[in-house]
């Protein structure tokens, strides 16, 4: 039997409407799970934006202030996908509300506001899932299952790139992205959030870090209005940007092994150049984002001039059979936040955590915590747990 369970979206922007078309795939990949989420509410405070979200997905309701869904007894279920500063304020009001949250990453700007979040959470009795989609792929869950069987012996040594160019432009506009006060620690949290998550989802805990950050691009334009995504602001007037543009990171992990950990938001001529590369004491295992269904993998008895092969991942591989019937049929990032939505959903009905967590959310943020007071100390320092 199906039920019908009410959700709502704050904050429609680019990934408000990619958890909506989510929502609305997710049966059609995961027919046996046991709810439908229904749409009922939508809210953002840019005029017109959440009725214009309603017309096109089919919400009930359109406002501009989230307290009105947080009210609205119809809505069981929320995403956040506000920007990172309203996280901990919508976060612990939705919880205590009583709605599961789906609710992006990095769950506000600092460790206290992750914490502050899975507390309520956790006070509350609901679900919280978080937007780590990058661990939801296929390839990425059969390289976890290859290193945990030790088929590449000890893992002595990890990288961890995230690159990209979306802030690269110097007449990019100078958006809550880019203000301490309301982006929080910049790359940190918007990539390098990601990049601590596959560490630790392939890797286990963290156990010391030392990290250097850099601003590449100091002054941008401010807005003459409000904007969505990674809009230009050529001729406005130029304010300095707050938060960093690049983060180099060492890490040490609790189990022996050693890490790097580079992200920059300002990379030209890279774009979404995301991916991992894990090495053991008889193999490796290589990942690329942009070639998501694939891994490189060494794995033998050779040591020396050992070679690597591709490997297509197919249905037995993570949540791989929901999509393709078979290997090597290409997945996209959309069909990761499908992936997302299940895990949440399927939390909910189960009532029990699948999926990236709270707790998951917290680990990461005490991680980017640790990188800021590094850089500004120069020092290795061990996340706070």
């Amino acid at each position: 039997m199906v039920r019908a369970l009410g959700v709502a979206v704050v904050g429609f922007g680019w990934m408000g409407r990619v958890h909506t078309q989510a929502y609305a795939r997710v049966l059609h990949h995961f027919p046996r799970l046991s709810l439908r989420p229904e749409p009922i509410a939508v809210a953002d405070e840019v005029p017109g934006r959440a009725e214009e979200a309603a017309a096109r997905y089919g919400f009930a309701t359109a406002v501009r202030d989230w307290r009105e869904i947080a009210a609205d007894p119809r809505v069981e279920a929320v995403s956040i996908t506000a920007p990172n500063f309203l996280h901990r304020e919508i976060g612990v009001a939705m919880a205590g509300a009583g709605k599961h949250i789906w609710i992006e990453k990095p769950v506000g700007l600092t460790a206290a506001d992750a914490r502050a979040v899975s507390g309520a959470v956790a006070e509350a009795g609901v679900r919280g899932t978080v937007g780590f989609n990058y661990r939801g792929a296929p390839a990425v869950v059969a390289a976890r299952e290859l290193i945990a069987s030790g088929e590449i012996g000890d893992v002595t040594h990890v990288r961890i790139r995230l690159f990209s160019d979306y802030a690269a432009h110097p007449e990019g506009a100078l958006t809550w992205r880019y203000e301490r006060a309301r982006g929080g620690s910049g790359v940190l949290g918007d990539l390098a959030s990601h990049g601590v998550d596959l560490a630790r989802f392939l890797l286990g805990e963290i156990e010391a870090l030392a990290a250097d950050t850099s601003v590449f691009v100091p002054l941008r334009a401010r807005p003459a209005g409000a904007t969505a995504g990674h809009e230009r602001a050529a001729g406005g007037e130029p304010a300095p940007v707050e938060n960093e543009d690049y983060v180099n990171c060492l890490l040490r992990f609790v189990s022996g092994a050693r890490g790097v950990l580079e992200a920059c938001r300002v990379s030209v001529g890279e774009q979404n150049n995301y991916g991992f590369e894990v090495h053991g004491t008889e193999g490796a295992v290589f990942w690329d984002f942009r070639r998501m269904g694939e891994l490189g993998v060494s794995r033998g008895t050779s040591y020396q001039d050992q070679p690597v092969s591709t490997v297509y991942v197919g249905p037995g591989a993570g949540d791989y059979g929901a999509f393709q019937p078979g290997a090597a049929n290409g997945m996209g990032y959309d069909d990761l936040k499908v992936v997302e939505a299940h895990t949440f959903l399927r939390s909910i009905a189960d009532d029990r955590p699948y999926g990236a967590t709270l707790v998951d959310a917290v680990r990461s943020a005490t991680a980017l915590d640790a990188m800021a007071r590094s850089a500004a100390s120069g020092t290795w320092v061990t996340p706070e747990t």
